[in-house]
């Protein structure tokens, strides 16, 4: 089973994407990773540009039928059985890329992406069994179990978890207006 582990920078992607796959036994994919070892994308300034549809192919030739779980905002591109959307209050999102020194505009437009849900609407044009979770005030173990109860359930399915809009006054600050 291949499921992807998707959200805005600052979610928590990758501490529960490795506890999940840990938990699961399944191996471990990060994109950014993955991409520059099979050369997918270029650099341009300090970010690795990649090209969606070049990634998906390398991606499927690469782990089709293996138990991986994939991480990274750009995961929800990938064929996958199960993508998961983790989701985090744009406030907390804001204050976890200050820390690991966004730049304003690059801060500003994931916080916009989150409280806009542009990463969830992009799973579900191109993905069928979609999950939203809300990590907001979990642990990761908790964010992990919460997962591993809808796929044991059969849940293939589950959205409209999050709504942000009453938070837009809060996160005005951080925003390009």
């Amino acid at each position: 089973m291949i499921i992807a582990v998707t959200g805005t920078p600052g979610v928590g992607k990758t501490t529960v994407s490795k506890l999940l796959s840990e938990k699961l036994g399944y191996g471990y994919v990060g994109i950014k990773e993955f991409a520059l070892e099979k050369g997918i994308g270029e650099m341009v300034g300090e970010e690795l540009e990649i090209d969606t549809e070049e990634l998906a192919e390398a991606m499927s030739r690469e782990f089709q039928g293996r138990n991986v779980v994939i991480d990274g905002h750009l995961s929800h591109f990938v064929p996958a059985d199960v993508v998961v959307v983790l989701r985090a209050n744009p406030k907390l999102v804001a204050e976890r890329l200050k820390e690991r020194g966004y730049s304003r505009e690059k801060l500003a437009e994931n916080v916009e992406a989150e409280l806009v849900d542009v990463i969830l609407v992009q799973a579900l044009e191109e993905n069928e069994n979609v999950l939203e979770i809300d990590t907001t005030g979990k642990a990761p173990d908790e964010v992990v179990e919460e997962i591993l109860t809808l796929l044991k359930s059969g849940t293939k399915k589950r959205v409209g978890v999050v709504d942000w809009s009453d938070v837009y006054d809060e996160v005005l600050p951080y925003l390009r207006l």
